[in-house]
């Protein structure tokens, strides 16, 4: 019998060829939290889908209690006792925290129907356990975020759970909450319950975390226990690898201030940000996963609204209320979802292409398609997107072509400033070159350009200079080469330096 609550040997995971897990090898004894550390798109997500069920792992062991384990479907991770609390919650808000906490397992009384005061019951039970003083009729919708969490636990507690997988579950939660829910997870350990614990924020690890397992682009780094590590050790491990960064030559440089943003405070998601875009600049934004970058971006283009602060324009101040004010500002912004919120997948290239300018098209009322198409056929040469005509559906197009797309559209716009939020995301290599020569040639134009990215590599290989964001606080500018290194800027990133 192995001491281990949870052992997983040589996992490796391929999508369409690509390895993205090499052989990595982890576990967990009864009673410990284990820290899983990485940087964005190191492995830690894939590695927890494949225990949960999400996916299946595509060779590899895992052991439960030193028994071999055959996870393929969330419900077998449920029968062996594994639970996961994911930073968006899986919670119907809609249906009451009892309605929640038995969806699926309802008791049900001799006649068949559901026995509603027994799950009341025992929901009381759980909420007590978990410290949670609210009525188990409340509504969902209704509770706080660090509310809805506990909900998750206690639901994950009545389901006998062994294993339990926090995935960032401080990065919404005040001091005072996050204190509970330490509280609650020594309870848990003191049970017997093992807990992975995901998070990059260095001075909490210690603080509840008995081991660490370093993953690194998809591969096993070390396993350490962290009261012997230094952070500065923990930060190496994450970025350690040479990479050419081949770094872009061509600056245009200019004084002239394009966008300065003052004090900019947004509820939760951004505390007085502050930074200056000149024309024809890449400024980019690095942050770790929930620091806030996407949600600055948002704040500029007016899609969530700021609470304090101001944002000036060449000079002005300007009064952006909604992404349209932002684009009569010559501001637009490219989402990292671009099938969501980028494109009308069910719409022709045409149309998607052509979309954020037909006002260049209307005559006399009515817009003329043949302006409309010949626009079309000159982005498509631009920007070399490979297409079978221009009637072809936007689903069927390549990840890097959409891509395309979506930068075609808003440069048709004419716009000043580009936001680019994750704009390499999903793409092989050859279209993310593509897009790097698009971004250098809008500079080169006298554009100017904000880039988020996950993937420090590109941070240091684009940026003139960058913005590192931790816990939605700009925590450091890096304005020169000599300050930008990866560990610089991961440093800033999990708020050591600030």
């Amino acid at each position: 019998m192995s001491d281990y609550l949870l052992e997983m040997k040589n996992i490796c995971k391929e999508f369409s060829g690509v390895k993205v897990l090499r052989d990595v090898t982890f576990n967990v004894l009864p009673g410990e939290v284990h820290v899983l550390l990485g940087e964005n798109g190191a492995g830690k997500s894939t590695l927890i889908k494949i225990l949960s069920g999400a996916y299946t792992k595509t060779s590899g062991e895992i052991f439960i209690d030193g028994k071999s384990a055959d996870i393929n479907t969330p419900t077998d991770a449920f029968g062996y006792g594994i639970g996961v609390i994911y930073q968006e919650f899986n919670l119907n808000p809609f249906m009451s925290v009892y309605e929640n906490l038995f969806l699926g397992k309802e008791y049900t009384n001799s006649l068949g129907f559901i026995d509603q005061q027994r799950c009341i019951k025992e929901t009381e039970v759980a909420l007590k356990r978990v410290g949670l003083d609210v009525s188990p009729k409340t509504i969902v919708k209704t509770l706080s975020v660090a509310q809805m969490q506990l909900v998750e636990i206690a639901k994950a507690i009545m389901s006998n759970v062994k294993l339990l997988v926090f995935d960032e579950p401080t990065a919404t939660l005040t001091e005072t909450e996050i204190k509970i829910l330490f509280t609650i997870i020594e309870e848990l350990k003191a049970a017997g319950i093992g807990i992975i614990y995901i998070s990059h924020r260095m001075k909490e690890l210690k603080q509840i975390g008995d081991r660490c397992t370093v993953l690194r682009d998809g591969g096993y780094i070390d396993t350490v226990i962290l009261k012997e590590v230094e952070d500065c050790d923990l930060v190496k491990m994450m970025v350690g690898r040479n990479v050419e960064l081949n770094k872009r030559e061509n600056h245009f440089n200019s004084e002239e201030e394009i966008i300065r943003v003052e004090g900019l405070h947004c509820a939760r998601r951004v505390k007085d940000a502050n930074f200056t875009l000149r024309r024809g600049e890449i400024l980019g934004v690095a942050g770790l996963v929930g620091s806030g970058r996407t949600e600055l971006a948002k704040c500029i283009i007016g899609e969530y609204k700021s609470s304090a602060g101001s944002i000036f324009v060449k000079g002005k101040k300007a009064k952006i209320n909604n992404p349209c004010d932002a684009m009569k500002y010559g501001i637009v912004y490219l989402s990292e979802d671009r099938k969501n919120e980028g494109l009308i997948l069910m719409h022709s290239v045409k149309t998607n292409s052509t979309l954020s300018s037909l006002d260049k098209f209307i005559k006399a009322g009515l817009i003329s398609l043949s302006m409309e198409r010949d626009c079309a056929n000159s982005l498509v040469k631009q920007f070399n997107i490979k297409t079978n005509g221009l009637g072809m559906l936007l689903k069927n197009l390549s990840g890097g072509n959409q891509q395309k797309v979506v930068i075609a559209k808003w440069v048709n716009s004419g716009a000043d400033v580009y936001i680019f939020d994750e704009p390499t995301r999903g793409i092989d290599v050859g279209a993310r070159q593509e897009i790097y020569n698009i971004m250098d040639d809008l500079v080169q134009a006298g554009a100017s350009i904000i880039m988020i990215s996950s993937d420090l590599v590109e941070i240091i290989r684009m940026s003139d200079k960058v913005l590192v964001m931790h816990q939605g606080t700009v925590t450091g500018i890096l304005e020169n080469d000599a300050e930008l290194s990866q560990e610089k800027i991961l440093n800033y990133a999990i708020g050591r330096n600030y």
